[in-house]
Order: structure tokens, then C-alpha cells, then sequence
């Protein structure tokens, strides 16, 4: 048999009988990632969706320089292309109108590297990232995947999975597909030797086959500003001030997505306060560098609500059950403060198709390999995965600081952006995912801590004359340091539990 009959027995196995090597669930970031990997492999792949048509969200828009290097290395680097997608080239950080510019390293990742799961720069120069709106990415993401002759993508509402009756193990899933003729919805069936349930922050999957939850403290009001100046083209710019963090970045040459993080609960966003409009116009809006502040006011005449999104911390789990496995952002989520969520999720491609590849495991139906694979999978990934959801988590801690300590962080980490060198670049890498060694993240964020306490001696203290404060000095350096740990000391140990 030719390859081509090959695949067009396959694809009449997958059309009519609804049986493939994998089933997807899920046509977002992640899962259509993975179909395409694994297609390319020679898998045969049912990739299922709720919903085909162009998805208009506020989530998923701005790519890290790592994050690029695994569209690359997935053959997926071409849908960034013919979307109006805007270069990044780093941040603009401002705190308390006084700003400082964090651009990603030069000639990052331009040699040779020493596997699949390092960082490559195959332009070489400064590294890029990529901004752009979500729905016509994953519209890019899945012409990409219906390309292949391995995967046929299917409009269907996936409903359960479906076990053995003798053993226990998921065979694949149940669906309610519309039947055109009636215009019902009718109940459908989907098998595969293995089934990956990619279904997104929300999923419905996640309470079955996970035992972790997500946990939710505040939440992203988004706006879209028009042809608004930003402090910095080609930089996300970062608001730091006495309200929660502020995130901008362009996303199409004429509008500019603003991500203001509101806590559950917070006073000045009640109801009496005017709610999340009045929040934004009275405490965020003269927050805003000057320029900025006409777009941002003509975004709120609309007089609705923005749309928002809940930012969820959830840490990665190890996959147990037999025949399917739980990724994406149903498995582990982070702040999406520093934009590292797609980042993680095609690196997490990159190393799962290889783990998974057919010259390791020629059967998907061997449950112990697959089993085995995902323990891999799970531990593997952390070079990067474990940084950009600490550095999310603390970064985001120390950024809507509510206490006296946290401010004191805050301040010395803007203060530690100032110095330059490999104060800027060392953070830089850890943030674009080009930097992989989670110990340079500790190093950093504690030498941040150090900073932030000699500054609050200084401020303390002042000069000669106030040297009688120095216990009081002290004391409260004690508090700092202790504050620090707080912060990140947890996150770690959600990284290193299985």
C-alpha cells in the first residue's frame, strides 16, 4: 500500500468510523499544536471543536521570543504571517510615571544548542516576540492542521469520555454533532488508542482527572484602545503604580490591547465607586502616561463592561489514568501578567511529540509507555514551564502589592530594572523563555530582595543623624526578607510536588 492510500484509508477510518491513532479535544492553542505535531509523525489525529468559526477572545495575543523558537520548530512558525501581528522587542516598565526599558537580550539563542528543549534563534540578532489578535492566530493554527492529510477537525460539542467496561481506560469521547439536514443536535462517538484533552481554562474535563484546582484572585478587564501612542513602540509597557498592574501591547497596527487587573472584592471598583467602569476612569485612567489617556477614555465610551478573564494559578499535575491525558491550560495555568502561557504551551509540544514519537513508542495503546511518558513529560518540562509560573506568580505578587513589604519588593525590583547590564537582561531571558535554569530565576528575584532591603535601610535611616533608627531599619529588613520568601517559597513547592 502507497502512502497515499495510506492516508486515505486513514482519513475514511476517521470520517466514517470515527477512529484514529488520537483524539483532540480541543482546536485551541495547544490542542491544534499537538494535532499538527503529531500528524507530521505520521499519527492519525480527530481533532474535535465546539466551535470552528473565528474565536474573539482577549486571551492568547502576545507570544514570547521562546514561545516563536517552538512555532519554529513545529513548522508553525508561517501563522504569525498575513495577521497584521506587531514585533516585540521587550517591555517598558513605569513606575510612578517614571519609566525604564527592558528589551530582550541581544544574540540570544544564535549557536548551536544542545537539544529540542533549548532555545534557538534561527535569524539571529536581538530575539522577537509576537503580538496579535487571538482569533485570527488560531484561524491561522487550524488551515495549518486541516493542511494535513493526517488530520481531519470536527464541529462537535464533546460531552464525556468514553471507558472500558473491562478495564479501566478511555477509549475516546462522546460528542453531540449538528446534523444539518435536521438542524438537531445528534448524539456521536470518537475513538483513539490515546485522547488528549486540550480543552482550555475553563475546562470541563479538568474536575474528572485532575485533583488540583485552579485558584483565583483577581481578574483581566480588557479594552481596546485605537492608534494609541505607546511609551515604547514594539514594547508590551507595564503601568506600576498605587493601583493593580496595568498591561498594553499592540496587537494590530492600529489597536492596542489594555489588560487593567482588578482583585475580587476590591473597594475602589464597588458598586458605590461606579463599579469596574468607574474604577477605570477614576484610579486607572490618570495613571496612564499622558499620551495614552485620550485613547484609553474613548475606549470607555462605549458604556459597557469590559470583557474579562479570570487569572487563575493552577500547578502542572502528573498524568495517571490510562488513555487519556489532561494539557494546556486545563493541566497548568499562570498569571498571564508576563504573557508566558502560549510559550509554555509549544515548548510543551515540542518535548510531548518527541516523547511520544513513533520511534519511541510505536503503539499508542501501550498505557505503561504512555505512562511513563507523561512522568517524563512532567519533570522535563520544568526547565521552562517552572520559571515562567513562579516568575508569573511572584512578579504579579510583588506588582498589586497590598502591604507595606510588598511595596518595599516592588520598589527595589523597578529599582533593580534601572541598573542595567544583566539586571535587565538576566530577568529579560527568564521572561522571553530563552533562559531555562529555574536556580537564575531564585538568584534574581533574591537579589532583588537584597536591593529592596538596602533601600529600605536607606530610606529609613537617611543620613548620619538618623542612625538611632537603624534598629527600626532592621527590623522592618527582617520583614522584607520574610515577605520575600512568602512569595515565592510556595510557588516552588507547587513546581517540585508531583
Amino acid at each position: 500500500m502507497s502512502l497515499s492510500q495510506f492516508q486515505a484509508a486513514n482519513e475514511e477510518r476517521r470520517r466514517v468510523y470515527h477512529e484514529a491513532d488520537v483524539v483532540v479535544v480541543g482546536a485551541g492553542v495547544f490542542g491544534c499544536a499537538v494535532a499538527f505535531a503529531l500528524a507530521k509523525q505520521g499519527r492519525s489525529v480527530l481533532l474535535l471543536e465546539r466551535w470552528l468559526k473565528e474565536p474573539d477572545r482577549i486571551v492568547g495575543e502576545l507570544l514570547q521570543p521562546g514561545g516563536v523558537s517552538a512555532l519554529e520548530k513545529l513548522g508553525l512558525a508561517h501563522c504569525t504571517e498575513d495577521i497584521d501581528a506587531i514585533p516585540v522587542h521587550g517591555y517598558e516598565v513605569i513606575y510612578y510615571g517614571q519609566g525604564v526599558n527592558i528589551p530582550y537580550p541581544p544574540n540570544a539563542g544564535a549557536a548551536p544548542t544542545k537539544g529540542s528543549q533549548e532555545y534557538t534563534n534561527e535569524k539571529g540578532g536581538r530575539p522577537e516576540g509576537r503580538a496579535f489578535h487571538h482569533g485570527r492566530f488560531i484561524s491561522q493554527l487550524r488551515r495549518a492542521c486541516a493542511s494535513q492529510a493526517n488530520i481531519t477537525i470536527v464541529e462537535t460539542e464533546v460531552t464525556d469520555t468514553i471507558t472500558s467496561e473491562h478495564k479501566p481506560q478511555v477509549l475516546g469521547v462522546k460528542s453531540r454533532t449538528l446534523n444539518p439536514k435536521t438542524g438537531e443536535k445528534e448524539e456521536d462517538y470518537y475513538f483513539g488508542q490515546l485522547t488528549i484533552i486540550a480543552d482550555g481554562y475553563a475546562s470541563k474535563f479538568r474536575k474528572q482527572y485532575i485533583t488540583k484546582q485552579p485558584i483565583v484572585k483577581s481578574k483581566f478587564y480588557a479594552l481596546e484602545l485605537i492608534d494609541c501612542p505607546l511609551p515604547a513602540p514594539f514594547h508590551g509597557t507595564v503601568i506600576l503604580g498605587d493601583a493593580s498592574p496595568v498591561l498594553l501591547y499592540q496587537i494590530g497596527t492600529h489597536e492596542t490591547r489594555a489588560l487593567i487587573d482588578i482583585p475580587e472584592n476590591l473597594p475602589a471598583a464597588s458598586v458605590k465607586n461606579g463599579g469596574v467602569r468607574g474604577y477605570l476612569r477614576n484610579v486607572v485612567l490618570p495613571t496612564l502616561p499622558q499620551q495614552m489617556q485620550p485613547s484609553f477614555e474613548a475606549a470607555l465610551e462605549d458604556g459597557k463592561i469590559p470583557r474579562s478573564m479570570p487569572n487563575s494559578f493552577l500547578p502542572p499535575s502528573t498524568q495517571m489514568e490510562k488513555g487519556v491525558v489532561v494539557l494546556g491550560d486545563a493541566m497548568n495555568m499562570r498569571h498571564p501578567l508576563t504573557g508566558g502561557g502560549m510559550t509554555v504551551a509549544f515548548n510543551d509540544v515540542v518535548l510531548l511529540s518527541d516523547l511520544l514519537s513513533p520511534e519511541r513508542i510505536p503503539d499508542l495503546g501501550d498505557t505503561v509507555a504512555i505512562k511513563q511518558a507523561m512522568k517524563d513529560f512532567h519533570w522535563q518540562r520544568k526547565g521552562l514551564s517552572s520559571i515562567i509560573n513562579i516568575l508569573s506568580m511572584a512578579l504579579y505578587s510583588l506588582f498589586a502589592a497590598n502591604d507595606r513589604q510588598l511595596s518595599a519588593l516592588k520598589k527595589g525590583c523597578f529599582a533593580y530594572f534601572q541598573r542595567g547590564g544583566n539586571c535587565i537582561d538576566g530577568p529579560s531571558s527568564l521572561l522571553a523563555g530563552i533562559i531555562r535554569q529555574p536556580l537564575v530565576l531564585v538568584y534574581h528575584f533574591f537579589a532583588v530582595a537584597v536591593l529592596s532591603i538596602w533601600l529600605v535601610i536607606q530610606d529609613t535611616v537617611g543620613g548620619f543623624l538618623g542612625l538611632w533608627k537603624l534598629p527600626l531599619a532592621v527590623e522592618e529588613s527582617i520583614r522584607v526578607f520574610y515577605k520575600a520568601c512568602v512569595v515565592i517559597f510556595p510557588f516552588i513547592f507547587s513546581e517540585v510536588r508531583t
